[in-house]
């Protein structure tokens, strides 16, 4: 199927490349779907499930994978919610930020 893009405008073409990209969306869906049943078949053609082989691994992520480094210990907490606390990493929490700005210091949070 060709199209002629000479006669097009802008609108249209975007119009053109959105419907594109849906539709190779749209394939790559099909095509997962198509190589996970093949790949179910063939494992219980040899007697397993597909879960078994892959470790339960969920769509999309591998097993074990971390989503995140590992969380330390609060050194910090918030006085008026003890709830609310800080490792010390990262951005610093905004009851952090008011109470720096009030004039206490990072000791005053301290646990």
């Amino acid at each position: 199927m060709a199209v002629s893009l000479k006669g097009m405008n802008r609108k249209e073409l975007e119009k053109l490349k959105a419907d594109i990209e849906k539709a190779l969306v749209k394939l790559a869906d099909d095509d997962k779907k198509a190589a996970k049943a093949a790949a179910e078949k063939a494992a219980l053609a040899h007697g397993f499930s597909l879960e078994e082989l892959t470790g339960g691994a969920k769509r999309g992520r591998k097993a074990g994978k971390k989503t995140s480094g590992p969380k330390g210990a609060p050194k910090y907490a918030n006085p008026a919610d003890t709830s609310q606390t800080w490792t010390g990493r990262g951005r610093q929490p905004a009851w952090i930020k008011e109470g720096l700005g009030a004039g206490k210091s990072l000791e005053d949070f301290a646990i």
